[in-house]
């Protein structure tokens, strides 16, 4: 371990430990760097680690805090980094989508409110006016999802979910390109989740997710040559 990631995780102690709870100003560098035992070199390089993973936050003419510390925050460089990854990945987010998002889905069904299921419906009745326009069809399934996802009420899971599946939505506009059945195929999937949804059935909601999820995930399978990735979309 570094001199720098030791820096880090004396001042993660503290933020764990209470001392520096969320929204916390913290002291002068020069004054919290002397009750860490730390140079002011290391003490710098520490909070610029921290600021870029969103741990604390730096005021200008103000001082540095610790953020709120909140799920869609800390996680959100999760897409960033899954956008980076290369080789088989792709089948293996897919994997993870589907190990995932089912579960959710039938979590969401159980707790969705109407307000919720309105916007589920907005994005279903946008998906079947544009059968014919792949990327604003493909656009409105993952807004679909979203909102399904936000449904649960489990900010953690959320974000984590938007992670893994910023990258499959490449693939699925280039599935629907080559596929003349998909957008029908896809159309009618998400119909029986929202009708699952309806129903308040989470046992329903969750096969019908992993039905669509799966067939996603086979359609890849199929064909997506081993360390190939998705083609350049225009």
């Amino acid at each position: 371990m570094s001199l720098t990631d030791k820096a880090i995780d004396r001042i993660r102690d503290l933020i764990q430990s209470g001392e520096l709870p969320p929204g916390a100003k913290l002291p002068p560098e020069q004054q919290l760097a002397a009750e860490l035992g730390l140079s002011r070199n290391l003490m710098r390089e520490a909070v610029k680690a921290l600021v870029v993973a969103r741990v604390l936050e730096i005021r200008r003419g103000d001082g540095t805090y610790v953020t709120s510390l909140e799920p869609e925050l800390l996680l959100s460089s999760i897409g960033s980094a899954v956008e980076l990854l290369r080789g088989d990945t792709l089948l293996e987010l897919t994997e993870v989508r589907r190990l995932f998002e089912p579960v959710a889905t039938g979590l969401a069904a159980s707790r969705i409110s109407a307000g919720e299921l309105a916007e589920v419906e907005r994005h279903l009745d946008a998906m079947r006016a544009a059968r014919e326009d792949i990327e604003r069809l493909t656009e409105h399934d993952a807004a679909f999802h979203r909102a399904v996802v936000a449904a649960t009420g489990n900010a953690t899971l959320a974000t984590l979910l938007e992670g893994i599946s910023s990258r499959t939505v490449r693939a699925r506009v280039w599935r629907g390109l080559v596929d003349d059945n998909a957008a029908a195929r896809t159309v009618a999937e998400h119909e029986a989740i929202f009708q699952a949804l309806v129903a308040g059935d989470a046992g329903l909601a969750q096969a019908a997710a992993l039905l669509h999820v799966s067939t996603t995930e086979q359609w890849l399978r199929e064909h997506l040559e081993p360390s190939s990735a998705v083609p350049d979309l225009p």
